[in-house]
């Protein structure tokens, strides 16, 4: 057989295949790792994994990549971002160690709306060109597919705008990561509709996601069957209940199928709505009580945990990931790199984080920045693990074992990257 490509002997060829669906359960802690393993690329798909013997024998590779020395894993997946916003919040970050709260800064006009005035007032070309700086450092940590939230502008021009700039990063030439693209209107109340929630969920309903639904068709994302996700922050003081599923509900009329924030900090029955609307992921579960892990570990919903906004936080009080894994809750891993809550553009910094706060393996941490995290996308039949016909989207680490990438922090334990096929790091 003839491959554009061969990578072999892998310390660990280290597969996190799944077949079936997410991982779940026991299957967390299996990432299929292979002994001296091998993996055939052609077209940019993969064509052939197993043993470096079996492999090599059966392929005739134009290119040949020798990882003695280093694990090989699949590219890593980010599952929930904000990747898109202008300015930051270092001020922010001074008052929170001074002792004020995340809801007590948004209260006074600061978070998310003191990054929704200088979204606002940022052209594209900015947003474009500050974005790709964060890209380049999330590709240098093993990111080679990022979801991408808007929600920091509030107005209909201003998430256009946001999408506008996630389309022109995902078709940048020279920028590998692949971008899925997420609306989040529903983030916060804007100033001009203050006391006026339900008044602005109209507006989202209404004026705004058929506008992006619109957009969605027209856009590169659609020829590439890349889906443009709705999501809503329902949470105490943000959006209620009722809110959210109004305006998931009304993403799905128009063919967005829905994400949702839950349980933060206080739990509005989040994870109950997102399994009811069939949510693909519900997402932070700090706060999550015991039976709703019940009924989210029966669904097909993913939950997705971002320890690093705890961790920035200052907080101590982490999403029970291990009574979510031991139920059988699908788990997945993400940054929520944004300028406030979680300015992290490093997965294996957050699967570190998850170890020694969350009680994960390195396995389980693996299998949820990857394959677990591809389903948080609907995208786990094309990528999130070495598995004959995904894209052939590599890891090689610094180290001959991949748990290196948890017990290691402050490092940077990636050597190389592969996308689609081609070495990009």
């Amino acid at each position: 057989m003839k491959v554009d490509l061969l990578i072999q002997h892998a310390a660990q060829l280290v597969t996190c295949a799944a077949p079936n669906g997410p991982k779940r359960g026991p299957a967390m802690a299996d990432v299929g790792v292979i002994a001296d393993g091998a993996v055939a690329v052609a077209d940019g798909l993969i064509v052939a994994v197993g043993a470096t013997d079996e492999v090599a024998a059966a392929c005739q590779a134009t290119h040949s990549l020798d990882a003695t020395g280093h694990a090989v894993c699949p590219g890593l997946v980010d599952a929930h971002t904000h990747l898109v916003f202008a300015g930051d919040r270092v001020d922010e970050f001074e008052s929170r160690i001074r002792g004020a709260s995340y809801m007590d800064i948004l209260a006074a006009g600061g978070g998310i709306l003191h990054t929704m005035r200088a979204t606002r007032a940022a052209d594209l070309k900015q947003l474009v060109m500050d974005a790709r700086r964060r890209l380049s450092a999330m590709l240098a940590s093993g990111t080679t597919t990022a979801e991408v939230k808007t929600g920091y502008a509030l107005d209909l021009a201003g998430e256009i705008k946001m999408l506008e700039a996630t389309a022109q990063l995902a078709t940048l030439p020279g920028q590998p990561i692949d971008l899925v693209p997420t609306f989040l209107a529903a983030h916060a109340v804007p100033p001009e509709y203050r006391d006026r929630s339900d008044a602005y969920i109209d507006t989202v309903i209404h004026g705004m996601i058929p506008a992006v639904a619109a957009w969605h068709a027209a856009s590169p994302f659609a020829a590439r069957r890349i889906p443009l996700f709705c999501d809503a922050f329902c949470e105490a003081n943000v959006f209620s209940r009722d809110q959210a599923e109004r305006v998931l509900r009304a993403g799905q009329a128009h063919r967005l199928p829905a994400k949702l924030h839950a349980d933060e900090f206080v739990s509005l029955g989040g994870v109950s709505l997102a399994v009811e609307v069939g949510a693909v992921s519900v997402d932070h579960l700090d706060v999550t009580p015991p039976a709703e892990v019940e009924r989210l570990a029966t669904a097909s919903t993913v939950g997705v945990l971002l320890p690093a906004v705890t961790f920035n936080l200052g907080s101590t009080h982490f999403a029970d990931a291990r009574r979510m894994l031991d139920a059988g809750v699908a788990v997945a891993l993400a940054t929520d790199f944004n300028p406030g809550s979680a300015p992290c553009p490093s997965l294996p910094l957050v699967m570190a984080i998850a170890c020694r706060y969350q009680r994960l393996l390195p396995a389980e941490a693996l299998n949820a920045v990857t394959i677990n995290a591809a389903h948080a996308l609907g995208l786990g039949d094309r990528i999130g693990s070495l598995e004959v016909g995904k894209q052939a989207d590599m890891v090689i680490l610094n180290a001959a074992d991949y748990r290196v990438m948890a017990y290691e922090f402050g490092s940077q334990p990636v050597a190389g990257v592969i996308k689609r096929g081609q070495r990009v790091l």
